[in-house]
Parts: C-alpha cells; sequence; structure tokens
C-alpha cells in the first residue's frame, strides 16, 4: 500500500465514523463518478463482506452516494446525501451480496447516466484509501490517490509509446501504468498514474490518438472530478 504523506496514516478529514466505511466509501464513489463521466441517474450498488453487514449503521451508503454526488469525504453533506440524491433524481438501490470479495469494504457501483453503463469495482482498504480493482469488465489495479487518466482504446501498435511520449514531453514522471485488454487488437483500457496532472494541451493530444475512445481523469483526493 503506498501512502502520500504522514496525514493518510492518520487518517483524512471527513465525516465520520469510520475513515473504511464512510471516508473510504465516500472516495469510491467520487472515483466512479469521474470514470462515469457525469452524475449518474441511476445506481445500483452492490455492497460485499463488511460493507454488506454494517453499511447503514456505519453510513457507508450514505457516504457512496455523496461521492457520487462529488463531494468530499469532509463535506457536512453527506449525512444528507440519499436525501439530496433524490431530489436531484438519482435514483439509489443497495443490494447486500454474501459472494466472497478480494477485500472485506468492497462495492461494485453499476451507474447509468445519459444512456451510458459504467461498473466500477473497488474496496476502502484503510485510512480513507481506496483501490479501484475494476472497471467495465477490466481487471486494473490503482489508487486514485495520484493523478490518474483511463485511456480507453483500441489495442495497436505502438498506442502505449505515443502516450507515454506524451508525459515525457510534459516533463511528468510515471509512476504507474497498467494495460488490461479483453482481445488481441479489441478494446483496451489503460490506467496511467503520474506525479501531476497531464497539461491541457497534451490532454488533448492524447484524446486525439488514433483508437482513443475516451479519456477520463480520476484523483479521489482533489476537488476536480474529471479531466
Amino acid at each position: 500500500m503506498r501512502f502520500r504523506d504522514v496525514f493518510s496514516i492518520i487518517g483524512p478529514s471527513m465525516i465520520g465514523p469510520s475513515s473504511s466505511h464512510t471516508a473510504g466509501a465516500a472516495r469510491l464513489g467520487r472515483a466512479a463518478r469521474a470514470i462515469c463521466g457525469a452524475q449518474p441517474n441511476q445506481a445500483e450498488i452492490v455492497l460485499y463482506g463488511s460493507f454488506a453487514e454494517t453499511y447503514q449503521g456505519h453510513g457507508t451508503d450514505r457516504a457512496l452516494v455523496a461521492g457520487l454526488l462529488g463531494y468530499l469525504p469532509s463535506d457536512p453533506r453527506i449525512r444528507d446525501a440519499l436525501v439530496i440524491a433524490a431530489e436531484a433524481g438519482m435514483e439509489v438501490s443497495f443490494r447486500p451480496s454474501s459472494r466472497p470479495a478480494h477485500h472485506p469494504n468492497t462495492a461494485k457501483l453499476c451507474l447509468l447516466a445519459n444512456e451510458q453503463e459504467t461498473v466500477v469495482t473497488g474496496s476502502s482498504i484503510g485510512g480513507g484509501n481506496i483501490e479501484i480493482t475494476g472497471v467495465n469488465g477490466f481487471d486494473v489495479k490503482f489508487t486514485a490517490g495520484y493523478p490518474t487518466l483511463l485511456v480507453f482504446h483500441r489495442d495497436r501498435p505502438g498506442m502505449l509509446a505515443d502516450m507515454t511520449d506524451l508525459y515525457r514531453d510534459a516533463g511528468l514522471n510515471i509512476g504507474y501504468m497498467e494495460v488490461d485488454r479483453k482481445s488481441r487488437s479489441g478494446d483496451v483500457l489503460t490506467v496511467i498514474e503520474s506525479d501531476g496532472r497531464l497539461p491541457d494541451g497534451s490532454l488533448r493530444l492524447l484524446g486525439s490518438l488514433a483508437g482513443v475512445e475516451r479519456v477520463c481523469g480520476v484523483d479521489s483526493n482533489e476537488t476536480e472530478e474529471s479531466l
């Protein structure tokens, strides 16, 4: 597990009662919203392990929905997130599952926005930190604790070199990269964590590369929801 600083170990600024069940859950919701690209109008949230057992008593349900609304873990509106979401026209349902998950605090968020479905699976791994392990059928692993880009693209020779060249030209170090493809010459998701945000001009160039279908930015510790 990577920590950004000593405050990540102590715990985040948050609305309680639990960093794992509330702060981490809010960050999961924010990450899913960013990947979705918009505030969803429908959300089915499947809960596993400890989340499934205690989600109402620990406020996990409110925290996840608060994240979908774009709220930070410290936002006092978390307490009223379910009501606020309903007033905003967001239909939310929760489904506890008894199936095992790779981590006790795991949720799968099935979101619908602009007639586009997005499915994000992630876990709250302690101290308010999160780990995303699945996006739209792709197996990934990233924390959203650093500026992160998700690049949905077609598989073609030279694609990764084209992407990393943009980071090099922008003077940014890539701290982590993961690639998952559904088939040879098929759909691919590349996740790139870096030390800083890719400049707007470079981001536009990335989105215009041959074969790139969509780019979204995720950083659960920042105020901006997506790039």
